[in-house]
């Protein structure tokens, strides 16, 4: 029999001077009691470690770190220890509150659970996460079943549970065990002795988002040797799984499940914040770019044309200029990209810069498949920002594709660098990634360009790019 595991556990009547009700469950380590505290008049849980893993000394320290830990949080975001014990045979004990509204695991047996309510409890989840990081501690085995909810159901709250497998950010490097649950472990975790940080939770945050919108965990591997494959392949979008899903969403949560940490969201509440913020923002439909282009056009490129700063080529045959709503920023784009526009600005926090609302413009064939990096819509985004200017971007990750050599870009009064990425998935499909100056170096600009036929046409887009002197971008 493998060690941690018993045939059956019998039911004691007391444990210390809590008299146990029943089993809430058992796992490879422990077995979780539901128990009445006589005394205080509650219902509480409490958790003991297995018979078989008395004698070892690293488990037996781990089962009480984690009392330690939760003890240090004192979070209504964990749970919380009460007490801890030991049986006459040895075995130690954690008193913990009880948590009635049962676990994550629970609710998701009947299917996805609704958008709303998944996205806040993914959102008051990561900031429980985000409680034990700033202690220093990783979880590493963020999982349905260690999701658990309390509270009356008018003022129910998301607690994080079971840290037997967490351990210092400190020590996250050189682990000697690899540990964690198929599904939702980063695929870094299945490497013996990798590095591990924060970002490995966030990928779990970012899995168990997928879960509670879809009903399924993303691309469920069969066994821990399995996960870095699985996490490799392309991730349903999860709009596209199930109608109701903002598309704004499918972005934050499918970044935080990039296989490459250093494309994730830089800590759990960063995710929390996008996710807040794809959740909170209304929806706003695409305008389509005919209403955009008769008169105002016309007097935007009166107004550029007069402006030293900007002065440039005139936008090409068969190309439509489209601008933001604030009027300082444009692009032209070949004519049959332009049929959809959004204006109204970004956030620099898409690419790991410090939050804010700033300038910027999406144009492209089919918006509401804009955040897919697979899907073939020929588009542009251009965004302006002071974070630009002292920032270090993290760029979108194009890890399908081929990297082609960065190549600066330098004209009468802007100076930046192209990174462009080929053969996407061995198809036509590229990225151009640009990173520039604004004219007077107050501030920088960034595009990103997808093209889908094979034919660049990076270096005409981005002389068409102009900004009125009057653009001074708050973020």
């Amino acid at each position: 029999m493998r060690p941690g595991y018993s045939k059956s556990v019998s039911i004691p009547e007391q444990i210390g001077r809590y008299r146990i009700r029943r089993r809430l469950g058992s796992g490879a380590f422990a077995t979780v009691w539901l128990a009445d505290d006589e005394v205080l008049d509650t219902s509480v849980a409490v958790k003991v470690l297995a018979d078989n893993w008395t004698h070892h000394v690293d488990v037996r320290t781990r089962f009480l770190e984690e009392a330690r830990i939760l003890r240090r949080a004192e979070s209504d975001q964990l749970v919380r220890v009460l007490d801890v014990g030991e049986l006459a045979d040895g075995r130690p004990y954690l008193v913990m509150t009880y948590a009635s509204g049962g676990t994550l695991a629970e609710r998701l047996e009947t299917g996805p659970i609704p958008v709303r309510e998944a996205l806040r409890t993914a959102t008051d989840l990561a900031r429980g996460v985000a409680v034990l990081h700033r202690l220093g501690v990783i979880h590493r085995d963020l999982k349905p079943s260690n999701v658990l909810f309390t509270g009356p159901p008018d003022a129910e709250r998301v607690v994080v549970g079971d840290l037997g497998l967490a351990k210092a950010l400190a020590h996250g490097s050189g682990f000697t065990v690899v540990a964690g649950s198929p599904g939702y472990m980063a695929p870094e975790q299945a490497r013996l002795g990798a590095g591990l940080d924060e970002r490995a939770d966030v990928y779990a945050l970012g899995a168990l988002t997928y879960h509670m919108l879809t009903g399924r965990p993303p691309n469920l591997p069969a066994s821990v040797q399995a996960v870095a494959a699985a996490a490799a392949l392309p991730v349903v979008r999860p709009s596209k799984s199930r109608p109701g899903i903002p598309s704004r969403v499918d972005g934050v949560v499918l970044r935080a499940l990039n296989p490459n940490p250093a494309r994730r969201w830089s800590s759990a509440t960063a995710f929390a914040d996008a996710l807040d913020a794809a959740a909170a923002r209304p929806v706003r439909r695409p305008v389509p770019v005919r209403r955009l282009i008769v008169l105002p056009v016309l007097m935007l490129a009166t107004v550029l044309a007069s402006t030293a700063s900007n002065a440039g080529p005139s936008i090409t045959s068969g190309w439509i200029r489209v601008t933001d709503a604030s009027g300082g920023l444009s692009v032209a784009v070949p004519a049959a990209w332009a049929n959809q526009v959004r204006d109204s600005g970004w956030n620099p926090q898409a690419i790991s810069l410090p939050t804010g609302q700033a300038p910027g413009l999406v144009v492209g064939t089919d918006l509401t498949d804009w955040s897919d990096p697979a899907s073939a819509v020929p588009g542009v985004f251009v965004g302006a920002s002071r974070a630009l200017r002292d920032g270090t971007p993290a760029l979108p990750d194009h890890s399908r594709c081929r990297r082609e050599p960065d190549r600066p870009y330098i004209d009468t009064f802007r100076t930046g660098i192209v990174r462009r990425w080929t053969n996407c998935d061995g198809g036509t499909i590229s990225f151009s990634e640009v990173i520039m100056t604004s004219p007077d170096d107050s501030y920088g600009i960034y595009l990103q360009i997808r093209q889908v036929d094979g034919t660049d046409r990076t270096e005409e887009i981005v002389s068409t790019l102009r900004t009125s002197d009057s653009l001074a971008p708050a973020a």
